[in-house]
């Protein structure tokens, strides 16, 4: 009987609450931040100059592709790090594109984007996952789909935990061009907060560490969303809607 292995039936309830948890953690932080730059997040773009905002989304979609290049690369030089220490490195690369105001903001946006891929893909690992194939390198990009971490969420946006593309070859390009104008947004919001005078490093340091947490708790829940998929052989869109559920009755109460 020793060489019979068991398999535990997975219990999804537990897990969907689990995932749930992270997902209303991942905004941990946001407050603090809008309160440090003394604003809303639908108000802080609106303080870029507008050449900066009309060319944001481009921007983007070239940080993005850089980050695919070299986030993928490093995998075999650098290890990947403790969630902690990826925080620590994010925290103080926001404080350094911070303390220049918009100019050293904006060279550190391709920075701190291609640290936030390779945390999405460490992450993906965790799960089991391999961040080699391409079907996970899209996962990997599709984490930035997400709501960002200065909105306020009811779980009503996670679209993108259940998004699929076929696996042709301009398929990547199709997922980045989708992509791209949600996270422009997002990182606006960021460019916005670090170049508050005086406060820059102050508001960079707080906006890294709050979306590197973000995006590394998210890569867990959408990981750990087609892990539970496969282990317990239920379609990823019934645990979406049923982890959507969850978020919502939360936050209601």
């Amino acid at each position: 009987m020793s060489g019979i292995t068991q398999i535990v039936p997975v219990d999804v309830d537990r897990e969907l609450d689990a995932l749930a948890r992270r997902y209303r953690r991942a905004g941990n932080g946001a407050i603090d931040v809008l309160n440090l730059v003394g604003g809303r997040a639908e108000g802080l773009l609106e303080r870029l100059p507008r050449s900066v905002r009309s060319s944001l989304q481009g921007a983007t979609r070239r940080a993005l592709e850089q980050a695919m290049k070299v986030a993928h690369g490093s995998r075999g030089v650098i290890p990947d790090q403790k969630g902690w220490l990826n925080t620590a490195v994010g925290t103080a690369m926001g404080a350094a594109g911070g303390a220049g105001g918009l100019p050293t903001a904006l060279a550190e946006l391709p920075v701190t984007t291609t640290l936030l891929l390779r945390i999405i893909q460490g992450v993906a690992v965790e799960h089991g996952f391999d961040p080699a194939s391409e079907s996970v390198q899209f996962d990997c990009v599709e984490v930035f789909a997400a709501a960002g971490p200065l909105e306020t969420d009811d779980g009503a946006d996670l679209g993108f935990l259940s998004a699929r593309m076929t696996l042709t070859g301009p398929a990547m390009q199709g997922v980045l061009a989708r992509v791209a104008p949600k996270l422009a947004a997002v990182l606006g919001q960021k460019l916005a907060a670090q170049t508050i005078p005086v406060l820059g490093a102050v508001a960079g340091a707080a906006t890294n560490y709050t979306y590197t947490t973000y995006y590394q708790e998210i890569a867990h829940v959408h990981f750990g969303l087609r892990r539970l998929a496969i282990d317990a052989d239920i379609p990823l869109d019934d645990l979406v809607t049923r982890l959507r559920q969850r978020i919502a009755v939360k936050i209601a109460s």
